[in-house]
């Protein structure tokens, strides 16, 4: 006959444990996007299929002249990925593997459109993993009726009095309009 006590202890050691829930896998999915188009957006809903939480951040470049400061674009990627339950929208400066590790995030989500891209990204990707080895970078393609999108020719065509409104999330239309006629 056993003692049903003597296995108690064992089970109230364990009992913290047993209760965590599993750790979080999150991505970063970073750029200026400036502005956020429906390219963009497509990568997003990819990398939020694949982890729990994806941040979608946006980097601050002083080098580069935005056309959208930081706190408008992170208004406009909110409202454009308010449907995507598992994303958060957030802004960094400095290196991107220090805001991920910050934000203990796992992998780096980043879009490649066509094979110009890949030779850039390329070797950002391997500077990350020197950076950060522990840190995964994942390329996805957005689907083939945005692999032609950048946000500088969505800018450029805009500019010049083209139609937009298929290549950005609704809620960017009109804000890229005004800024453009200034």
């Amino acid at each position: 006959m056993s003692c049903p006590t003597v296995g108690l202890p064992i089970l109230f050691a364990l009992a913290p444990r047993l209760r965590q829930s599993p750790p979080v896998r999150r991505a970063i999915y970073a750029g200026s996007f400036d502005p956020v188009t429906n390219g963009h957006l497509d990568v997003l809903n990819r990398a939020a299929k694949m982890f729990d939480e994806v941040i979608f951040a946006i980097a601050h470049n002083a080098e580069k002249k935005a056309l959208f400061p930081p706190g408008e674009r992170v208004d406009l990627l909110r409202e454009a990925s308010a449907s995507v339950k598992n994303v958060r929208v957030a802004q960094f400066e400095g290196l991107l593997v220090d805001f991920a590790r910050a934000q203990g995030a796992v992998a780096l989500i980043r879009g490649l459109r066509a094979v110009s891209d890949f030779e850039f990204e390329f070797q950002m990707a391997l500077m990350n993993r020197r950076l950060a080895p522990e840190i995964e970078t994942l390329f996805l393609m957005p689907r083939e009726d945005y692999s032609y999108v950048s946000s500088r020719l969505v800018k450029e065509v805009a500019a010049l009095g083209g139609d937009v409104t298929a290549l950005v999330p609704p809620c960017v239309v009109r804000p890229l309009l005004e800024k453009l006629r200034r």
